[in-house]
């Protein structure tokens, strides 16, 4: 896709992302904030879908970097499990003064304080960076497996998250079905859940979820899509769609290499360790 579709750089999205979480009532998930400024900028789906680099869009990829400048400015706050949120500075202000504000006048607003906190700043945005390469680069080497690989790599995953009975069917023409597993919660109610796992380099459109629903049909309670792209707004749409027999889940590119991650599959992760002197242990002695 061309750079004509989405325009906007990260510092442009600073009002809409407080707009958005001002909307949303002061808190949301990435992928809520996606939704609500895509809305608050009108944008088309040409630009919501364009992908920056790897699976990430554009779109998710400079609200990254707004959210953190945003942080860093002391405007926002996020959590481990990945919901920001309006802290006590935003707060303060109303619907109306966000409304008003431009990107200059939130870095003038904020200038004073950063300084103070510059080091760890810094550090809180190299990290960002290497957040989204090693996401970048898993999802390269993801990519170059062969099907039947990736397919199992689906199933290993899904067994990871607490799915049982989880058998990929390695048939031709199974109308898009790769797999199948139980999803038993609390030990009592049981889910029969089929999957598809798509390599996407780009964008999942809502065709693929509504084939994917029809192939369905009279064979599970609940579906769930795996790829290593992203889906656009349309298919992310049609999988909630309200009047829809079976619900679908999603998981996105990001998702899947996150989950990876934190399940410690294919991943090595290497901690600095830092030693601080003691002073008052030496004067004890």
């Amino acid at each position: 896709m061309s750079d004509k579709y989405f325009t906007y750089k990260y510092d442009d999205l600073f009002k809409p992302t407080l707009m958005a979480l001002n909307e949303l009532g002061g808190s949301a998930s990435n992928s809520e904030i996606e939704e609500s400024v895509s809305e608050i900028l009108k944008l088309s789906e040409n630009a919501t879908n364009e992908i920056h680099r790897g699976s990430s869009t554009k779109l998710a990829y400079r609200l990254a970097w707004a959210k953190n400048y945003l942080k860093r400015y002391g405007l926002l706050e996020n959590s481990a499990r990945g919901v920001w949120a309006l802290n006590s500075n935003s707060k303060k202000l109303s619907t109306n003064q966000i409304k008003q504000l431009d990107k200059e006048a939130i870095k003038k607003e904020v200038k004073k304080d950063i300084n103070l906190t510059k080091l760890n700043n810094n550090r809180n945005l190299e990290n960002q960076d290497e957040d989204i390469q090693w996401k970048n680069d898993l999802l390269d080497t993801i990519k170059n497996i062969e099907p039947e690989q990736f397919e199992r790599l689906c199933q290993r995953l899904l067994r990871e998250l607490g799915f049982i009975n989880v058998n990929v069917t390695g048939q031709t023409g199974d109308q898009g079905i790769d797999g199948k597993g139980i999803l038993k919660i609390g030990g009592i109610i049981s889910y029969y859940v089929v999957f598809q796992a798509k390599r996407y380099k780009g964008t999942v459109p809502s065709n693929v979820i509504r084939d994917f629903r029809g192939a369905m049909e009279g064979r599970a309670d609940k579906g769930l899509l795996i790829t290593t792209g992203t889906y656009t707004r349309e298919a992310k749409k049609e999988a909630l769609r309200e009047s829809a027999t079976i619900p679908i889940d999603l998981i996105d590119g990001e998702s899947f290499v996150t989950h990876l991650k934190n399940l410690n599959l294919g991943i090595s992760i290497k901690t600095k360790e830092i030693v601080t002197v003691n002073n008052d242990w030496f004067k004890g002695i």
